[in-house]
């Protein structure tokens, strides 16, 4: 039972610290070992170029080193694709994206080959996702290609054609033909201008640019928010395609804005705050489950890693669960989102409060110790008025190099759980017996709660126990566990359980067992006493058994309550039974073997006696058939009779009746055909001489 309350504890624990968590980790091992799960071969390769790039993608930003050897059949089917006159410029965007990491050599025939295909996409190109696949194309084998010159020959004409599917809030259509706008789409579109813009051969029109800044803006202004200040994008069904939820439309327009930031000078006007509370999204959901969703956050947080709006920085601890018996220290890291090291900055604990107060804060400011060994900001006493129980720190992230503030954003302030755990003292436990009219003690016994405990009272109606003791925190006040309850237990399994109150240290329950016959079922006799005390933040927590009390309570009136009936345990009852053992009688006396083999042979002696008579007789070979096929019958029966008799003799020595009676059934069938055969032949053969 102390095994199952340690484990509620630990479950308690874990609830309450994150029902109140507001603080997220950065990119850990986790993520290493799902991707290596999540992106697995089929008949060694991908199932295409699209889920090829995801797995690679993957794999470079989170650095695995032993990854699936995949380099030899993407480059086998990129080379098919980028060599196939029917690939259109979805397939060719694919490829050219699997190849910008698996590095396969394109022929330079096949390279012009997909520029003037993808060329030709352009100026065809009527929807939104015509220009992203042929623009995006045109730019992967720019830089995969060193010897080609790629320019857009109208690249302002394409970025107005693009333009024009904008909308007056941001978001973005896949047609002219949709009125519907998707901030997904949004996402798709500033990747393709980023792109036509890298493609210019001169300088675009900055009025362009211009109005695609302040659409960016607007777009920001529709983003959705979480209470913890995370923000997110999350688009309705459009355009009949299949929904697509927010993690890949908040990580759509993170890669188009990285895109766009990264082909355009100036800054983009988008508040800090914003973009750390994206950041926080994609933390927030964990590990995904599904390859695609993997792919979406890990590629989202890479753009934060490297844009160049404003690249947030993620303070989170090495511990939640800090314990002040044994002096733990409070460790803070700071990091970008990959894991990355922060650049010089100062960590400040600023506030703490007690979870759920609204009262002033517990702490001063005080500035955290860095340790440029583990790159931790550490705090190695935690302050006197931090006692054992939950609390909500407040950190303060202050960037030390004015350049940094910048290129980096940290927030205003971080609140982060903290839990404080600790030994607590049990002191001044006793267990009495009282008089119930005058409230004196007669009987008085001090325990151990830490201990053993034998516990022997007794008591009956007119009297009342008490329990008493106190508890404290390592600091010495007063501390008040989630639960403390007194369980008696009757020997015939009925239990009462009772709360154990408290005033300050002290803790305290009286029975008056006057007021309790009626709930106890009038039932005297021996009961078990049982102390349970719990708390997440009690290092100590105790369930203990104090001894047993022996009740001499009235007898029960007619109409008095009966005792429930106790639920049979099911594992009494279906559980496996106790092992049945079974002595054998012991085997009678057996004769002598020479007596045994005595009357073995004279029962082979009439056998012997048979063969004897047959052999002085003669035996008459007369009738025994001369042809072939009736003397083959002839012999088989009588080889069949010589087998029944050799079955006899296997019964007495080994095979036991079953296993006699199916051969012997075998041996039957045969007689009966081989025998029925003979006797016709004989039968023939005696009615020819009677007819001579």
């Amino acid at each position: 039972m102390a095994r199952s309350l340690a484990g509620f504890l630990v479950l308690l624990l874990v609830i309450s610290i994150c029902e109140a968590a507001s603080l997220f980790q950065p990119i850990s091992d986790s993520h290493r070992s799902a991707a290596l799960e999540l992106f697995t071969l089929d008949h060694g390769s991908f199932k295409s170029l699209e889920e090829t790039y995801e797995a690679l993608r993957t794999f470079q930003i989170l650095g695995i080193e032993k990854k699936p050897d995949v380099t030899s059949a993407a480059c086998r089917s990129i080379s098919e694709t980028v060599g196939s006159s029917s690939s259109t410029p979805k397939d060719l965007f694919y490829a050219l994206k699997a190849n910008s990491i698996a590095q396969c050599k394109i022929h330079e025939k096949a390279s012009k080959g997909i520029i003037s295909s993808l060329n030709a996409a352009v100026s065809g190109a009527s929807s939104l996702l015509d220009f992203y696949y042929s623009v995006g194309g045109l730019v992967l084998i720019k830089d995969q290609s060193s010897n080609a010159d790629i320019h857009l020959a109208d690249a302002e004409g394409v970025f107005r054609s693009v333009k024009a599917f904008s909308q007056s809030d941001g978001r973005w259509r896949y047609s002219s033909n949709n009125p519907e706008s998707s901030a997904f789409a949004a996402g798709i579109a500033l990747e393709t201008l980023a792109g036509i813009v890298s493609l210019a051969s001169s300088e675009l029109d900055q009025s362009l640019i211009s109005t695609l800044r302040n659409d960016v803006s607007k777009l920001f202004d529709s983003i959705e928010k979480y209470d913890d200040g995370t923000l997110y994008f999350d688009d309705k069904l459009v355009d009949g395609r299949e929904y697509q939820g927010p993690l890949s439309t908040t990580s759509s327009v993170l890669r188009g804005l990285t895109a766009f930031a990264a082909v355009t000078t100036g800054n983009i006007n988008l508040p800090g705050d914003k973009i750390l509370g994206l950041a926080k999204f994609f933390l927030g959901i964990g590990v995904p489950g599904d390859a695609k969703d993997f792919f979406y956050q890990i590629d989202a947080l890479a753009c934060l890693e490297s844009n160049r709006v404003s690249i947030p920085l993620i303070l989170s601890l090495s511990s939640a669960v800090i314990s002040v018996t044994k002096k733990d220290s409070l460790k803070v890291r700071v990091t970008t989102v990959l894991g990355s090291n922060a650049p010089p900055l100062t960590v400040k604990l600023v506030g703490a409060f007690s979870s759920g107060s609204k009262d002033a804060s517990l702490v001063e400011s005080q500035e955290l110790k860095f340790d440029q060994g583990s790159g931790l900001h550490i705090l190695n006493d935690l302050p006197e008025s931090i006692d054992v129980g939950s609390y909500t720190f407040v950190f303060e992230v202050v960037l030390q190099e004015p350049e940094d503030e910048k290129v980096y954003v940290t927030g205003s302030q971080t609140k982060a759980p903290i839990f404080v755990t600790g030994l607590i003292k049990i002191e001044n436990s006793e267990i009495a017996v009282l008089d119930s009219d005058l409230g004196s003690v007669e009987s008085q016994n001090k325990l151990d709660l830490a201990g053993k405990n034998a516990v022997s009272l007794s008591a009956n109606h007119l009297q009342k126990l008490r329990l008493s003791f106190q508890l404290s925190t390592p600091r010495g006040r007063a501390f008040k566990p989630h639960q403390t309850f007194l369980k008696l237990r009757h020997e015939s399994k009925v239990e009462h359980i009772f709360v154990v109150g408290n005033s300050g240290k002290k803790f305290e329950v009286v029975l008056n067992f006057l007021g309790l016959v009626e709930k106890f079922y009038y039932l005297s006799g021996k009961y078990d006493m049982e102390l349970t005390v719990g708390d997440a933040a009690m290092e100590n927590s105790l369930l203990v058994a104090i001894g047993h009390i022996e009740l001499d309570l009235p007898e029960a009136p007619e109409k008095a309550p009966r005792p429930p009936l106790q639920p049979v345990d099911p594992y009494s009852r279906y559980g496996p039974k106790a092992e049945i053992t079974h002595i054998f009688r012991a085997p009678e006396k057996r004769p002598p073997q020479e007596l045994s083999l005595a009357f073995l042979g004279l029962t082979i002696l009439p056998l012997l006696g048979f063969l004897i008579g047959l052999l002085r007789l003669g035996v008459n070979m007369k009738n025994f058939p001369t042809k072939p096929v009736p003397a083959t019958f002839a012999i088989l029966f009588h080889v069949g009779i010589g087998a029944v008799l050799l079955l006899y003799m296997f019964f007495w020595l080994k095979l036991d009746l079953f296993q006699t009676l199916k051969v012997v059934s075998l041996l039957g069938v045969f007689l009966v055909f081989v025998g029925h055969r003979t006797l016709s032949h004989l039968a023939a053969a005696s009615a020819k001489l009677k007819s001579a």
